[in-house]
């Protein structure tokens, strides 16, 4: 029987992948979900029977016949046939026991995870087509693509020498955090990979019959393992754990990302600026050959950053220690020297180069002739006679052996090498830099571009460190230790003492935290950890009680002189402060101006080289005050900082704590920097990266090159501002990202009312609240096990001690998305119709906005696509969970006639007929996956009423309960691809 794979011919196939456009480039992507869920059905039936796969079958046919009767493709909605069908599912599910229940939600959950690898592999192949068009005569270039903005570039009369200069002072840093938003389980994530290779394998051209019959008997044999896995975590993980899971995408794409990512800069700079003469290709100048216009890596600067929390991130977490911190500097570097020992005994092996061949150049032979002398003096001669003209492979030996480790030769190297391990990246730098600079010199250049300049770029990227760790803990936190370390006084009488009083657990733990700062800054690299973040920042004050804390715990806050060569040996201790809440974003810009401007900051300044780097908050700043609040005080801050910053000469950089979810600031990265303030970004950024969207961009190294160049190409983008100078002096900016006055009145208006509208309804209504714990699964997350932080800061149930992440999470489990929508449709709704100049006016100026001002575009679009995966159909069943009737009546008519509005709102300004009809290929997406989604909501909602219902009578929770709803939660993450 031939493979589900087997083709009617291969030139149909690289057709499909050549295609541009159209139905035939999605057509392999059709293949892979119609195969895989072909797979998972003959899985289904061996593993759990023809009832379980007939009920999976039933209940899929009646959701998909639900959703065609309520939006069909022709004709009018039948919303009495669509309630029909969604009653059939519901008696379904009812007459369910707990143990199919809990194999029809994994059938359903599975099937998600398939068909997202599925879509994850059409990404990848249609990264490869955008290259292959590009190198066509015909090939389009993207705007996102660097190659597309350095053309846009180009277009707008920026010389190579600017762009170069450009490129200079751009940095990008995705941290990641731990925040628990991934589902899936590190077990699951490593047969994802797995089977992942495998759709790569079925993507070669051509593949005999036989190979494709045995790829497909792999895929079976993978997902039966899967099958057999527990998706859901019988313990919450430790830190320990998410720490392993974040070093985990290093190796499974980073490590191999960076070397590709470079490369295609250089070759976009070649492409666009051919003429170059200041970044061509290194060449032997005793060669005859023409120089290529493609730049080296290795003269490209540094790009790309990496940074961590976990480990560090203390707000709210008992569980990060002063332990916790010691093993995440430990497992980073100890994986890294893993790898670059790798990367030297692959170079060790193919660099044979003889002095009896090629010289070497007099620094190289110094440099070997010391490390020789002191292997010498010490009696470790062995390597020294065994390779006597083969100088570079010594020097390749002794940087190994300064790494803790030897080269795998027949020669028995001594176990503990005399070398000196090295204690900074400059001094690995300086040793690769004189290899290279030989080779070059010495008819080596292509050697040296092979084998030496990835490495080189690596070693730039993460140092001795891997990342920088951050640390965080709250301001009040500091605030207690502050007042409980300076409240003892001596006694007021001569004849008593008075003794201070034993620190509370949590100062011993804050002093504790800076102690472990200043001994591991010691232990490892210095640059390990240079940044402490201080979450809830109000005031300056915050700042300088975090200053006091680090020097009572030995901390050195200051950056070191730098040395002759001009580097700095340990960059400090920068706190950042963090402003979350609309009030705090307000205030920031005086806060900053107030701490720059002190006499007692100044000198900390003056030794960071006037850097400073301030957070700013998406998350609790969208449940604070509503999403159009969020994002518009957010876009004030930055750019009065940015005001500030150049009044008091500080080199601001910022760092965006972004999440996964439309809710909490989440969305399309590149439009999210490009959208930032004109004359306010300075090229250097860090931003978060957490949860499912690690494994959504890093899992792969197409994806993670692909995702890093979008974030390097919006940064050259929103530095350069190319359309600015093209559109100059046009009356209306079309995507500059210049605003104008009327424009910024009018989201000042929109803010205002969304914000009064938002907290009236949400923030400042208990019902609300009420609503939103019994008409979600948020007390199901402690049974999720997410993450090793808890859902709430204390026991307190309130919506101020609820984190915005199992906010976030509720609204989206339960499809009603309440924070990426609620407040929008009301303002836009109130500000066209109280236009001065009437309806069509307010509503033209809101079209305009939308077409023409990148930051109004990305609020509308992503606000779109959260309404697209809302349903407020399925909502209504979990409103039935409320006890109270009328306050259930109340809340959800509220919610549900925002929605509403929204929806017509965003069809009348982006002037379409349905949501996502500009974007085909995601409104697909959802549209396919929303019948798969459904019945995991039905049998949700029905596994929370039987538990309460077990609760009210006064039985104990049960395990195998708590199991199943748990795996509805994996299940719906990975249909709507997000958690919270």
């Amino acid at each position: 029987m031939p493979s589900l794979w087997s083709p009617t011919d291969w030139p149909q196939r690289l057709a499909e992948l050549q295609a541009p456009t159209g139905e035939l480039k999605e057509a392999p992507l059709r293949r892979d979900v119609r195969s895989l869920g072909m797979l998972l059905g003959e899985v289904l039936r061996e593993q759990a029977g023809e009832p379980i796969y007939e009920a999976v079958e039933a209940l899929r046919r009646i959701a998909i016949a639900r959703r065609e009767a309520e939006a069909p493709q022709i004709g009018a909605a039948d919303q009495e046939t669509a309630t029909a069908h969604l009653q059939q599912a519901l008696a379904r599910v009812h007459t369910l026991d707990l143990p199919a229940a809990y194999q029809l939600t994994r059938a359903f959950g599975f099937y998600f995870e398939l068909i997202n690898l599925a879509e994850t592999n059409h990404r990848k192949r249609r990264r490869l087509s955008l290259q292959l068009n590009q190198n066509s005569s015909s090939g389009s270039i993207q705007r996102g693509d660097l190659r597309g903005t350095l053309r846009r570039l180009r277009e707008a009369n920026f010389t190579a020498e600017q762009v170069h200069a450009l490129l200079d002072r751009i940095c990008v840093s995705p941290v990641f955090t731990a925040h628990p938003t991934e589902v899936a389980r590190r077990s699951v994530m490593f047969k994802r990979r797995r089977i992942s290779d495998l759709l790569e394998q079925l993507d070669r051209i051509p593949v005999s019959e036989h190979d494709l019959e045995s790829l497909e008997q792999d895929l079976l044999a993978e997902i039966t393992a899967l099958w057999q896995t527990d998706d859901v975590r019988s313990a919450r993980p430790t830190v320990l754990d998410e720490i392993r899971m974040a070093l985990d995408y290093y190796e499974s794409s980073l490590f191999d990302t960076l070397p590709v990512l470079y490369s295609e800069i250089a070759t976009a700079l070649g492409a666009e600026y051919p003429n170059n003469k200041s970044s061509s290709s290194v060449t032997n100048k005793s060669e005859d050959s023409r120089p290529s216009p493609t730049p080296c890596i290795a003269d490209l600067p540094q790009l790309i950053s990496f940074g961590s929390w976990i480990g560090g991130d203390r707000d709210g977490n008992p569980f990060v220690t002063p332990q916790a911190t010691r093993d995440a500097l430990a497992m980073a570097r100890s994986l890294l020297f893993t790898h670059y020992r790798r990367r030297l005994q692959n170079i060790f092996e193919q660099l044979a180069s003889s002095t009896q061949q090629v010289p070497v150049s007099a620094e190289l032979t110094a440099l070997l002739d010391r490390y020789l002398s002191q292997l010498r003096t010490a009696g470790q001669n062995a390597l020294g006679e065994r390779f006597p003209h083969e100088s570079i492979r010594l020097l390749i030996a002794c940087i190994m052996m300064r790494l803790g480790a030897t080269p795998q030769s027949a020669v028995p190297v001594p176990a503990n090498p005399a070398l000196k391990p090295y204690t900074r990246a400059a001094e690995i730098l300086s040793d690769l830099t004189t290899l290279r600079d030989s080779l070059i010199n010495n008819s080596g250049p292509r050697l040296a571009e092979m084998l030496i300049d990835p490495l080189l770029i690596e070693v730039r990227t993460y140092g001795l460190h891997l990342q920088t760790l951050d640390i965080r803990q709250h301001a009040r936190v500091h605030a207690a230790a502050v007042a409980e370390v300076s409240a003892w006084c001596p006694s007021s009488s001569p004849d008593s003492l008075n003794l201070p009083s034993a620190l509370s657990e949590q100062t011993a733990e804050v002093l504790d935290t800076f102690r472990t700062i200043a001994e591991l800054k010691q232990t490892y690299s210095p640059e390990s950890i240079r940044q402490y973040v201080i979450s809830g920042a109000t005031s300056a004050e915050d700042v300088l009680q975090v200053i006091w804390l680090a020097r009572l715990g030995g901390v050195s806050v200051e950056a070191t002189p730098p040395d002759a060569d001009g580097r700095i040996d340990d960059p400090g201790l920068q706190p950042v402060p963090l402003f979350e809440s609309i009030e705090d974003l307000q205030n920031a810009p005086a806060i900053m101006r107030k701490l720059w401007t002190s006499d007692i900051y100044k000198p900390l300044l003056a030794s960071w080289n006037r850097h400073q780097e301030v957070m700013l908050g998406y998350s609790d700043s969208n449940k604070d005050g509503g999403m159009i609040t969020s994002t518009w005080e957010i876009w004030k801050a930055h750019r009065a900082l940015h005001e500030v910053a150049r009044e008091c000469n500080v080199a601001l950089r910022l760092f965006h704590g972004r999440g996964g979810t439309v809710g909490r600031g989440g969305g399309p990265t590149h439009r999210a920097i490009f959208a930032q303030p004109v004359d306010s970004f300075t090229g250097e950024l860090r931003i978060t990266e957490q949860g499912e969207v690690l494994n959504w961009k890093y899992s792969d190294v197409v994806l993670a090159e692909r995702n890093l160049e979008l974030m390097i190409a919006a940064s050259l983008d929103a530095l350069a501002r190319p359309d600015a100078a093209l559109q100059h002096g046009a009356a209306i900016p079309h995507l500059t990202g210049e605003i104008l006055p009327a424009w910024e009145a009018a989201l000042d208006q929109l803010s205002a009312t969304s914000y009064e509208f938002y907290r009236k309804h949400i923030v400042d209504n208990p019902d609300t609240f009420t609503y939103f714990e019994q008409a979600t699964p948020v007390a199901e997350l402690e049974h999720a096990r997410l993450g090793s932080r808890p859902a709430k800061r204390s026991g307190k149930k309130s919506m101020a001690d609820l984190r915005a992440i199992p906010w976030v999470f509720g609204w989206m489990q339960s499809r009603q998305l309440v924070p990426a929508y609620f407040g929008v449709g009301h303002a836009l709704h109130h500000f066209i119709q109280s236009n001065p100049e009437g309806p069509e006016s307010g509503l033209s100026q809101l079209q305009t906005m939308a077409r023409d001002f990148p930051l109004f575009l990305d609020i509308i679009r992503n606000v779109e696509m959260a309404l697209a995966k809302a349903d407020f159909g399925i909502a209504r069943l979990y409103a039935s969970l409320v006890e109270d009737e009328a306050l259930r009546d109340r809340v959800f008519a509220t919610l549900e006639e925002e929605f509403n509005l929204t929806h017509r709102m965003i069809l009348e300004i982006t002037k379409q007929k349905s949501l996502l009809q500009t974007n085909p290929v995601l409104e697909r997406s959802i549209r396919l996956r929303n019948p798969y989604v459904d019945p995991m909501s039905l049998i949700q909602v029905e596994l929370m009423r039987r538990k309460r219902a077990a609760q009210a009578k006064g039985h104990l929770d049960s395990p195998e309960l708590d199991r199943a709803i748990s795996a509805t939660i994996n299940g719906i993450s990975a249909g709507l691809r997000n958690t919270g």
